[in-house]
């Protein structure tokens, strides 16, 4: 899949808060509403072949589905309760634009992945959360959600990945390792049952795609660690958790694993290590120890500013990426805003050290 880039706040944009539903309180909830809703354009074909022209070989299409699934009642004006949350059928305006854009990848002959991204997350708007409980109150829509994307897209090819979640999070939001915002910055009961929602979560992703048939009996499905962590980091003894916690939902063949790893170029000598750390955590925590792939599926450096800083650190980056044979896919900053539009670049120069990297400038 070599370098890769995500769509970024585009069909992944929402409200994200259940006191301030802006979008549905305040649009007609049309599928442009949405996707512009972020400052973004809507995507265009023309916008993906200059991707494909410079040389990225992939694009990850992040989607959230909640604002199109169902019945969403607003009271107050902008507040939601998802206690009154109807119905689980997706939009099919909705459902068309996903395909349509998806469709621009996928003719380009890129590898396209389409996940399930804000509908997890630290926002309160997120349904998807990582806890056993969290996972009984969720599978019935969880399970309806796949079902009918994998229907939709059950005829299409290997180009075409499914990410079962985004960054899925426990009860009290935490990141870097389950139960980190908790009162003690660290319960095991809470973390134990954060890593058993997630390895649920994830088997029935893979069975509920798999049982769609067509294509997708074979096709090859990504799963995330606890909110995407990467096991980064010397500075707490359970960072490494949600990486040694995860478990494959089937066997080895078409199944990868993903993470998410982001910096501070700016600190990228100080931080060399640090990425030479991350790759053996991949190889030795993941790879190695459950025998498939891995994904990075969203990766930066903490600035949209095509600097020398974020240049240098995008291309040793890309550089280990390519040496330990995983697909990173770089988070928005390429194109973005009204770039978007022409297209044009807004990161020319960070943009081809990853292509120089990955051989395919």
């Amino acid at each position: 899949m070599g370098a890769g880039w995500n769509l970024g706040n585009t069909l992944d944009s929402n409200s994200g808060s259940l006191d301030n539903m802006w979008i549905e309180a305040w649009t007609a909830r049309t599928p442009k509403d949405y996707e512009t809703a972020w400052g973004q354009p809507q995507a265009t074909r023309e916008l993906i072949h200059m991707f494909k022209t410079a040389g990225f070989k992939s694009i990850r299409v992040p989607v959230t589905w909640y604002p199109h699934m169902g019945t969403i009642t607003l009271y107050d004006d902008t507040k939601w309760d998802p206690s009154t949350w109807e119905g689980t059928e997706v939009d099919k305006a909705w459902m068309a634009r996903v395909k349509e854009v998806v469709d621009y990848v996928i003719d380009e002959g890129m590898y396209c992945i389409l996940n399930v991204h804000h509908d997890t997350g630290a926002e309160s708007a997120a349904w998807l959360v990582a806890s056993d409980d969290g996972f009984d109150a969720a599978k019935p829509r969880y399970q309806a959600l796949w079902q009918q994307i994998a229907t939709t897209f059950q005829d299409y090819g290997e180009k075409l990945l499914f990410e079962s979640y985004n960054e899925m999070l426990d009860p009290y939001d935490s990141w870097c390792f389950a139960s980190y915002a908790s009162p003690a910055r660290y319960d095991a009961a809470v973390a134990a049952s954060a890593y058993s929602g997630i390895n649920k979560y994830a088997r029935l992703f893979v069975e509920t795609v798999r049982a769609t048939g067509g294509n997708n009996a074979e096709r090859n499905l990504i799963v995330n660690t606890y909110g995407a962590c990467s096991g980064d980091g010397t500075w707490n003894v359970h960072l490494k958790e949600p990486l040694m916690q995860f478990q494959l939902p089937e066997a080895p063949g078409h199944i990868a694993v993903q993470i998410h790893s982001y910096w501070e170029a700016d600190r990228f000598d100080s931080q060399k290590a640090d990425i030479d750390r991350l790759f053996t955590n991949i190889e030795t925590c993941l790879r190695s120890r459950l025998g498939v792939p891995v994904i990075i599926g969203e990766w930066g450096g903490g600035t949209n500013q095509d600097s020398e800083a974020n240049v240098r650190f995008a291309s040793y980056f890309s550089t280990k990426a390519r040496e330990n044979g995983v697909a990173a896919f770089y988070w928005m900053g390429l194109s973005d805003g009204k770039d978007r539009a022409t297209p044009q670049w807004t990161m020319p120069k960070t943009m081809a050290a990853i292509l120089r990297a990955y051989g395919t400038e």
